[in-house]
């Protein structure tokens, strides 16, 4: 793994052949507009962007379980990964020869560094500069207008489901973005009892694969959260998987819908943001 702002040894100067293992990555890419470079990406990064079906482009095996001998059939001279991944596929590709720069953001510094760093390798640093100005915008924009809300709601939000594993840090830096309080150890692990003994004002889910289809009332009914004071309020949220596990660009959606799910009265609502039913029929 390589520091934030290093450029990795041995990195090739154009025309680059990008084997991307992560939609984080592909995504940014797209935003630097250098989806040109990538001659190999995940189904992940198909599904996240959906015009690179159209590109021709050989789909692969993501960071976790990627092989060597399929990434050497497309000819990368750059293999760009992203936690998670399992370091036993990248050190094979690394034995190869293929030179791999190897992401593992915690916080939205990182994040931003991690941008800058891709920028850079790809040839596109001022590009790059102009996407991390408007994602610190964007932060600055609902940070101010949260200010105003004088109130500072519990959230509770969870990246999985079986165990319980609180989202990441960053998700906790856009909670305190949107003037709240980050209820739990942001990426641990943690349990029904724990999380209903803190009574948060509000459940966020947003489960990792699962999109925006994490089945609320179901969790609810069988983790017994029915008198939390979050479902007796119905403050009770699904914010789709990409939003907020996605460390790049997309997170500033997540951070609306956090916005429009913590103090509905000052932020506009957002259209994919899941609310708890009122049948237990959900699909």
């Amino acid at each position: 793994m390589r520091e934030p702002g290093d450029v990795p040894s041995g990195a090739p100067s154009s025309p680059l052949r990008i084997a991307s293992l992560q939609p984080s990555i592909t995504l940014t890419l797209a935003r630097l507009g250098c989806l040109d470079d990538l001659v190999a990406c995940t189904r992940y990064c198909v599904e996240a962007l959906p015009e690179l079906e159209s590109r021709g482009l050989t789909v692969i095996a993501d960071s976790w379980s990627s092989t060597m001998e399929e990434l050497l059939g497309v000819r990368p001279n750059m293999v760009l990964a992203s936690v998670p991944y399992r370091m036993e596929s990248l050190a094979a590709i690394l034995r190869a020869g293929c030179p791999v720069l190897a992401l593992a953001p915690h916080t939205l510094a990182d994040i931003l560094a991690d941008i800058r760093l891709l920028a850079s390798v790809v040839h596109a640093s001022d590009r790059g500069e102009e996407l991390i100005a408007e994602i610190l915008s964007n932060i600055e924009a609902v940070r101010t207008q949260a200010e105003k809300c004088g109130d500072k709601p519990r959230v509770y939000c969870e990246e999985w489901g079986k165990p319980l594993i609180h989202s990441q840090p960053w998700v906790k830096e856009l909670v305190e973005t949107a003037g709240d309080e980050f209820v739990g150890d942001p990426g641990k692990a943690t349990t029904a009892k724990v999380v209903a003994a803190s009574d948060p004002d509000i459940l966020i889910f947003a489960w990792c694969g699962a999109g925006d289809r994490v089945p609320l009332l179901r969790v609810i009914e069988q983790r017994g959260w029915q008198s939390l004071r979050a479902v007796t309020q119905r403050r009770v949220y699904c914010i789709p998987d990409e939003f907020l596990n996605t460390p790049a660009h997309p997170l500033l959606q997540g951070l609306a819908c956090l916005a429009a799910a913590i103090h509905p009265n000052s932020f506009p609502s957002h259209p994919r943001l899941v609310s708890l039913p009122d049948s237990p029929k959900q699909s």
